[in-house]
């Protein structure tokens, strides 16, 4: 007989190998021919919802690593809430308007096209990237409503966009000003505080001296009787703001110092700057020179200044006054600034607060960074190209006392990589201090939102707090054509809205629902005003396309307005549950959400807010062509396959920064496998269990087996717990350890002997595979929102001969059986493994020696008292299958623990390959112990505890 062929050995056709990246995306094809999204939405309704609103991608390229990690951890919340108990539904979302996509029409067919030509193939444009990037999260295996997603673009979204405008104008939070922006000159517009970024840049940093106009008042602000020629000293980086120079700013409460030089300058005999930073001038520029007086800087306030280059031509003949700023500081340069308001936010504000109006603000710099042709000596000029002649222009006039490079970060447009500027244009804002109908300035309802919000982790609080905080108003109009419109009339001569602008702009609304925003491009202002459509002219500006993402909470989910009904309100709910964005969305759309939310209905529209770090290197590095260290989610996808890829978003502290290589990869494959192999030996050891008519009650279960329920139950509560805290980092380790630790290296270790070598259909057996099949269903399910393909696939394995369920994700986490001795089982079995440990560590001591093979050639015999005594002894026979060995003798003795091992000196038997003095005296089966004789011909043996 050959008794290999009684064995109860495993059956699967699960694989070893999961040969994902070839298998994986027959799966994507099976999730949508049986269309699984809809069958959890079947399976969720009436549940409480939970909705995590998608913050959309940009329509325009591939997707790369961070877009996958966002996904992917997106993927994980909305499934593990599903499985949870909730209706948790995806809505993804593209953003379809702007720039870059207005950019990419421009290659491809020219500049200058007519704007219906540029919105048509801007939207074909869109939809084509659309279509690609959906590709591609489908196949990480990202499970939505990919049929319909929301895009900003969509006739709908467009038209709720122009009513939440009109919301916020109506609410009293939207004005027209002129007001200093960052300005692309690439762009051809203003930049969202979120689009501007910070490079190197070198500039000349320049001293210069503006000549004393008012003596007079200069001598009795220094208490002195007279003061000569002389000039005050700014230092600046930026020349060519120069020309548009305006006013001086210098700190009420500094001392300022004059100095009289030892050798006159051309502009005089005395300098005039911060008494804390004249002895390091003077140095600087190589001139000497002693202090004859001082007095605070409130002092000098409205004493005026010759421009400095007032000799050079006579259109610079003009003063700057003195004006007082708390914001100067002795940090660098003279402690004195020169004010152009028309190209700096500070300068600006000091220069309105004391009076100048907008008309009478310079503001040479045209929209393509060139100075109006009317501009002396520089007219024409591209302002970079100017700084050089402007520096010549200043030392020609006698005014420049020091010139040299400087190297310093300056800003840059996140698109074009290319320097901006602060422009002062007339756009239209939404006020961040500017008193409303509410009775509350959005900044205060903006920081008020921030503190009853849920932060994970919780540093995203301080963060988005400093940002509303110091953040300027908010530029919302833009000079772009691919854009929604701000679709309101302006008077040509006042400059003032219709009067009828809310009624209008519902009408215009109404046509862009039905053919887009190309409806406002093709309307006649004759068709809604009549004769009144000579007075007034339509407004070119576009929303700024932060408006248009952080307008979704609204367009989308619904908000709170009737007006606004919300193209996916009939699945989702406002306000959103979670936003989870990178961490560049505290500026971005984090930040125009939170504004918009507050203009509209006073709250932040999120609940809580979760934010994942930028994926780097192995070595911390940033990914960069140049560097050559990019890792492309498509080429993990096809190489090791999507499911590696989402372990390791999964297994990473997303918290901060996501290190990335292919060594990193590695040992998450091999972290896989160890899943992978845990999950064939359950599956293949379930493959004759039907629970209806094999499952053991939990009462009548072997100890170990309902201590491995007990254990399972302990680890589903940590993973479940992990999960509603989006930590999923600790839940994978958890779930690794399980598998390698808890099962691999215990459990299912001490199992396989009850599992081959008992009765097939005995209660030892089938107490096991009760226990298994509990395991199963618990695993498979908590880490079927992280490895979707592996738990869909062993799932599909699970359910053979049964009426096959379409899909793992329809289930909720599974209900374990309630061990009533739980606590008291797990304090013992800890007991028993501390031991177990011990003893296989002191045999591995022996098989070192060659004195014993395996484990179950070995005999032991250990010495212990009081708790360790009690439990050792509990389970008689059994414990020799808890420590694989052939026997196991247990002794009462004073002291620590000591363990004996032996070689053994009876015969194995051929079946269960234990070392038997039984082995050899049945004369049927003289090759088998008594053992298995009575489980392959008897009743089977009797276990109670292992």
């Amino acid at each position: 007989m050959d008794y290999k062929d009684t064995l109860n050995l495993p059956d699967t056709p699960f694989p070893m190998r999961g040969d994902l990246a070839r298998r994986e995306p027959n799966w994507v094809a099976q999730w949508e021919e049986k269309k699984v999204y809809a069958a959890i939405r079947a399976a969720s309704a009436g549940r409480p919802k939970f909705i995590l609103h998608d913050g959309p991608p940009y329509a325009n390229g591939d997707i790369h690593i961070g877009h996958a990690v966002n996904k992917v951890l997106k993927d994980i919340i909305v499934k593990s809430h599903n499985m949870e108990g909730f209706d948790a539904q995806y809505v993804p979302g593209w953003d379809c308007h702007g720039m870059p996509i207005e950019i990419q029409i421009e290659k491809k067919f020219g500049k200058n096209l007519p704007v219906a030509e540029v919105q048509s193939k801007a939207r074909a444009y869109a939809l084509e990237q659309i279509d690609s990037q959906r590709k591609d999260f489908k196949r990480l295996g990202v499970l939505a409503d990919w049929e319909r997603p929301y895009l900003t673009m969509n006739y709908s979204n467009e038209a709720d966009e122009l009513r939440v405008l009109l919301r916020i104008m109506e609410k009293g939070f939207v004005f027209r000003g002129l007001k200093p922006v960052n300005w692309c000159f690439d762009c051809g517009s203003a930049l969202a505080e979120a689009e501007v970024e910070y490079a190197e840049r070198k500039d000349p940093s320049i001293h210069v001296a503006f000549p004393f106009a008012e003596h007079e008042k200069l001598a009795q602000a220094f208490g002195l009787p007279q003061v000569d020629d002389g000039a005050i000293v700014i230092w600046t980086t930026t020349p060519w703001t120069i020309p548009a120079n305006q006013a001086l700013n210098i700190h009420p409460e500094f001392e300022y110092s004059l100095v009289r030089l030892s050798a006159p300058r051309s502009t005089g005999s005395y300098l005039l700057l911060a008494k804390d930073l004249v002895k390091k001038c003077l140095e600087e520029w190589q001139l000497e020179g002693e202090i004859i007086a001082s007095a605070p800087g409130e002092k000098l306030a409205n004493i005026a200044f010759h421009h400095p280059l007032a000799q050079a031509d006579a259109g610079y003949a003009r003063l700057s006054p003195i004006y007082l700023g708390d914001y100067v500081t002795l940090d660098s340069g003279t402690g004195v600034v020169h004010s152009a308001p028309a190209y700096g936010v500070e300068d600006f504000v000091s220069c309105k607060a004391n009076g100048l109006s907008d008309d009478n603000i310079i503001k040479p710099v045209m929209g393509n960074g060139h100075y109006a042709e009317s501009l002396p000596l520089f007219g024409g000029l591209f302002i970079w190209k100017a700084n050089p002649l402007i520096v010549e222009a200043l030392s020609t006039a006698g005014t420049l006392l020091k010139s040299v490079d400087h190297q310093h970060s300056y800003m840059h447009c996140w698109r074009h990589k290319t320097p901006i500027i602060y422009r002062a244009t007339s756009q239209w804002f939404a006020g961040m201090d500017k008193p409303n109908q509410t009775g509350r300035s959005l900044r205060e309802m903006a920081l008020e939102a921030i503190d009853q919000t849920e932060f994970y982790p919780a540093w995203g609080r301080a963060r988005l707090h400093a940002m509303i905080a110091n953040r300027p108003d908010w530029t919302l109009s833009r000079q772009r054509q691919w854009g929604v419109p701000m679709a309101f009339f302006v008077h040509k001569e006042t400059g003032e809205l219709h009067p009828r602008t809310p009624d209008l702009m519902e009408q215009v609304a109404q046509r862009i629902e039905l053919h887009g925003i190309e409806a406002w491009q093709a309307l006649d202002p004759r068709e809604l005003l009549g004769d009144e459509a000579d007075l007034y002219e339509k407004n070119r500006d576009t929303l700024d396309v932060w408006f248009d993402s952080g307008s979704t909470h609204a367009t989308v989910l619904g908000g709170q307005s009737h007006n606004i009904k919300g193209s996916h309100a009939d699945a989702l709910q406002w306000p959103a549950d979670l936003y989870l964005e990178g961490s560049d969305q505290h500026r971005g759309w984090f930040h125009s959400s939170l504004l918009t939310g507050c203009m509209l209905y006073g709250r932040a529209p999120y609940k809580a807010l979760l934010t994942h770090g930028f994926v780097v290197d192995g070595k911390g590095r940033k990914m960069s062509k140049s560097l050559g260290n990019t890792i492309v989610p498509q080429k993990i996808a096809d190489s090791l396959g999507a499911e590696i890829l989402r372990l390791w978003a999964a297994s990473t502290d997303y918290s901060g920064e996501l290190s990335i290589s292919d060594e990193i990869l590695k040992r998450v494959v091999e972290g896989y496998r160890r899943i992978r192999n845990t999950l064939k030996f359950l599956l293949g050891n379930l493959a004759d269990f039907n629970l209806e008519t094999d499952a053991v009650a939990i009462e009548d279960m072997l100890d170990i087996d309902r201590y491995a329920i007990a254990m399972t139950q302990a680890m589903q509560a940590e993973v479940r717990a992990n999960y509603a805290k989006y930590e999923f980092h600790p839940a994978v380790a958890r779930l690794q350890i399980f598998c390698s630790e808890d099962l691999g290296a215990f459990y299912l270790d001490i199992l396989k002997d009850r599992l081959y070598t008992t009765a097939k259909n005995g209660l030892p057996r089938r107490s096991a595979q009760t226990a298994l099949y509990h395991i199963t269903q618990a695993l498979l399910k908590l880490m079927a929102p992280i490895l979707s393909f592996t738990a869909e696939e062993a799932w599909k394995d699970l359910q053979q001969g049964k009426q096959e369920p379409v899909t793992i994700f329809t289930e909720t986490f599974h209900v374990l059986p309630t061990v009533v001795d739980a606590e008291q089982l797990t304090q013992n079995w800890q007991v028993l493994r501390t031991i177990r440990a011990e003893v296989m560590r002191r045999i591995e001591d022996v098989r070192s020696t060659g004195a014993v093979g395996s484990s179950l050639a070995a005999e032991v015999d250990i010495y212990a008292q009081g708790r360790e005594l009690e439990v050792l002894r509990s389970l008689d026979d059994d414990l020799r299958f808890v420590l694989i060995v052939s026997r196991a003798n247990v002794h009462e003795h004073e002291g620590t623990l000591e363990v004996k091992v032996n070689a053994t000196e009876a015969e194995k038997c051929e079946r269960c390959w234990h070392h038997r003095p039984d082995v050899g005296t049945s004369t049927e089966h003289p090759t088998i112990c008594h053992r298995c004789e009575e489980n392959l011909f008897g009743q089977g043996e009797v276990r109670h505890h292992a």
